[in-house]
């Protein structure tokens, strides 16, 4: 009888304390849906990255923030993908992010030049490229660091050329 009292009260403790962790994840979730500025209009990107890269979540949750609907796909290799979306070696970084309508958008682009981009169109444009991985771009802040950079239109015959400079931070956003 101590036994099954002794029983019951554990899984009665375990019981509430599941409880209380599934009750705090879900409040979680809606507060963080509620908190979003993503709606229905939104556009949406999907992102090609490697499982283990932690600048391309950074990335990821700096477009979310800047209003895209982001769906995120892991693959190990992402060599064929960049390639068959012609994707020059040269212009390529670590992620690469799709958007609906076929435009691709390859590494750590402010969001902002993305929603730009989209809304031009520019003709002949396959999308836009910020190569390697310049220190204080989204997704790669360093403390204070910045590395000015530029952001590339790729064009569908394979050159590029400037879409943006980057010279500051503040710049980005």
């Amino acid at each position: 009888m101590l036994i099954n009292q002794r029983l019951v009260k554990r899984l009665l403790l375990v019981f509430m304390v599941v409880s209380a962790i599934v009750f705090a994840y879900s409040m979680s979730v809606v507060a963080e849906d509620q908190g979003l500025s993503v709606s229905h209009n939104s556009p949406v990107l999907t992102v090609y990255k490697r499982p283990t890269c932690k600048c391309c979540g950074k990335w990821v949750r700096h477009a979310e923030r800047s209003g895209f609907q982001v769906e995120t796909i892991n693959r190990r290799d992402l060599s064929d993908l960049k390639i068959d979306r012609g994707i020059q070696q040269r212009y390529q970084s670590c992620h690469t992010a799709i958007s609906k309508n076929g435009y691709v958008f390859e590494g750590h682009i402010p969001a902002k030049f993305i929603q730009q981009f989209l809304q031009e169109k520019p003709k002949d444009a396959i999308g836009l490229s910020v190569p390697a991985m310049p220190v204080g771009t989204p997704g790669m802040e360093y403390r204070n660091k910045f590395m000015p950079y530029q952001v590339l239109l790729l064009k569908a015959d394979g050159s590029a050329e400037t879409y943006a400079r980057i010279n500051s931070q503040e710049e980005q956003y």
